[in-house]
């Protein structure tokens, strides 16, 4: 691996640790989408045994990396977002951008499981969507949430 681009990569993930999303951590600040990526990845590595005939390697990068695209958008909440091929247009630029900066083969290799999770297209997809789609539900419950306005 050529250190010069994997450094390059990890300066621009970071970024992640700066876009926030509408949930809250349980110390009344919004969580970053690089803690509920860490978060989600914990609940698919914690559930994996349950799962055997998925691949864990690639379940844990696919729920690192699955949103990557919010890099240069930011979140958008999909309930809140009334044009879902344009946001996913959007991530997809930028989660391609990101990639570009490893060498080959691993920029499209995390290229097509980005894709393989937004298509969610294969086992190890459904899986991280669903635990995706799950985690939103402690998180919230731990949250000290701001009162409905």
């Amino acid at each position: 691996m050529e250190i010069k681009k994997l450094i390059s990569f990890m300066e621009e993930a970071e970024k992640l640790k700066s876009v926030v999303r509408t949930a809250w951590t349980g110390k009344g600040r919004r969580e970053s989408t690089a803690e509920h990526s860490w978060r989600l990845a914990l609940f698919a590595g914690l559930l994996s045994d349950s799962f055997p005939e998925a691949d864990l390697s690639k379940v844990l990068m696919m729920s690192l990396i699955h949103d990557i695209g919010e890099i240069e958008e930011g979140d958008v909440s999909a309930a809140l977002c009334p044009d879902q091929e344009e946001k996913y247009a959007t991530e997809y630029r930028a989660a391609r951008s990101v990639f570009a900066l490893l060498p080959e083969p691993q920029a499209g290799r995390l290229m097509d499981i980005w894709i393989e999770y937004n298509d969610c297209s294969t086992p190890e997809a459904k899986l991280v969507k669903a635990l995706d789609n799950a985690e939103t539900i402690p998180q919230h419950c731990q949250g000290d949430n701001p009162p409905d306005s």
